[in-house]
């Protein structure tokens, strides 16, 4: 099965392929959380939204969220059918998560843009995608660990 990667971080801290990537797979996580593939049904990345109380809306939060940063730097993705009513109940991503996705992010941008690696590496403290709120703990469960 290939890395989907649906980053807890907030998607400022990514790259222009790194957040061309996480627009595509968010995409594919939304069509497989709607039934609508077969494709990655099983993958671990999707067992948080999976257990929000509402999956499609939380995915769809997400992508919001992609959607914004996208536009704050001049792409036009397009948000298909996706529109954010009331509040949403946050999902819960540990501190160890955040952690070890940030030491993640900044191995693929030493190599794929220095610049923003530079500008990124003396960071304390990653923030999250606003869908996610930070709780104590190690890494997920569910995160493959290489």
């Amino acid at each position: 099965m290939n890395a989907m990667r649906l980053w807890s971080l907030s998607p400022n801290y990514l790259d222009t392929k790194g957040l061309l990537a996480l627009w595509r797979e968010a995409l594919l996580a939304r069509a497989v959380l709607r039934g609508r593939t077969t494709a990655y049904r099983r993958h671990p990345q999707l067992h948080r939204f999976r257990k929000h109380p509402f999956p499609r809306r939380a995915i769809a939060a997400y992508l919001w969220h992609i959607h914004a940063e996208a536009r704050r730097r001049g792409y036009s993705f397009k948000l298909p059918g996706i529109r954010l009513r009331g509040r949403m109940e946050r999902i819960p991503v540990t501190t160890g998560q955040v952690k070890y996705e940030a030491r993640h992010l900044l191995k693929k941008l030493k190599t794929r843009d220095p610049a923003r690696f530079k500008a990124l590496r003396s960071l304390n403290r990653f923030r999250t995608n606003a869908l996610f709120k930070t709780i104590s703990g190690g890494i997920e469960p569910w995160e493959r660990v290489k």
